[in-house]
């Protein structure tokens, strides 16, 4: 199906409308940090990527009063980017760290970040798992690589319009494992926490011109990237959302999604703060290290149920 063409997937037995179009006055952008200076050619993002510049964030399942009933606390999100076919992956998170739980004095909610499939079975069951659990956002735009970057945009949106509220949003890949006690931790303990973004950060990293991640000279001719944290799983204030938002309503958005992200930051002014605590490629297979860890990226769902097992179990 390709991906211009209107979805016409059934949810709890009713084809769900189209939301009308917003005004976006995306541009060309000139991007400066202090090493270099990072040209965003809009036509050639048109050119090359136009479904990603022009799609309106249309949702088919909503939560519009997920963050009003945090009430009066402080409600940190913990958000996942998934794929429909990944019931297993859902299932193990929300066995374990993706669960509705007070820290301290902050509320967790965990909220996974879904497109559609043009299998219809799997938008059926992912209809029926939100039924229960109530913890989904599914855009109408297909899974692939490239539209991560949408469900950063459109995210970001959803955030603006419903839940400027939140303190702290974690943002991750559902094959990951997150301690939600060390997060609350975290931001306590970090100075200037709600000022700035906390990840792995990659320090101008080299674009890549074949294979997965391959970016062609003609859309983005520079050597390096700016700023960005790996998108495994990172955290950001919530007082940054307006900025975010208005950032991604101009900026041509970028086919990779945590570089996208680095460039949205990059154009609101925010600052990074690295900590080794998120491990973006693994981790030393030690319960204790598990027990300081905020994020370790690339677990299996067989070892993510050991490790919480292991975690409640164990002391060090």
């Amino acid at each position: 199906m390709a991906y211009q063409e209107k979805i016409k997937f059934r949810l709890f037995g009713h084809l769900l409308p189209k939301t009308p179009p917003h005004a976006v006055q995306r541009k060309s952008v000139n991007l400066t940090d202090d090493l270099y200076t990072y040209q965003l050619n809009l036509s050639r993002f048109q050119e090359e990527f136009p479904a990603l510049q022009s799609y309106n964030c249309t949702l088919l399942i909503d939560k519009e009063d997920f963050c009003h009933s945090a009430n009066m606390k402080a409600l940190f999100i913990l958000s996942i980017k998934s794929h429909p076919a990944s019931f297993s992956q859902r299932a193990a998170l929300r066995k374990t760290w993706a669960t509705e739980k007070e820290i301290s004095k902050y509320l967790m909610k965990p909220l996974f970040l879904i497109a559609t499939s043009p299998n219809q079975k799997q938008m059926n069951l992912v209809a029926d798992e939100d039924k229960e659990f109530k913890d989904i956002l599914l855009w109408d735009f297909m899974e692939s690589h490239h539209n991560l970057s949408l469900k950063e945009r459109c995210f970001l949106r959803w955030l603006f319009h419903n839940c400027q509220k939140a303190e702290f949003i974690f943002k991750g890949d559902d094959d990951g494992f997150v301690n939600p006690d060390a997060l609350v931790k975290h931001v306590r303990e970090t100075a200037n926490a709600s000022d700035i973004i906390h990840g792995a950060v990659q320090a101008h990293a080299i674009v890549m011109r074949t294979e997965k991640y391959r970016v062609s000279k003609t859309l983005y001719p520079h050597q390096y990237y700016p700023r960005f944290l790996s998108g495994g799983g990172f955290i950001f204030p919530g007082k940054h959302i307006p900025a975010l938002y208005a950032a991604s309503m101009r900026l041509p958005v970028f086919p990779l999604d945590d570089v996208y992200f680095g460039f949205l930051c990059l154009a609101a002014s925010l600052t990074f703060r690295n900590d080794q605590k998120f491990y973006v490629w693994g981790m030393e297979d030690k319960i204790c290290l598990y027990k300081e860890a905020l994020f370790v990226h690339g677990i299996s769902m067989d070892k993510l149920l050991q490790v919480w097992q292991d975690f409640q179990e164990k002391k060090c």
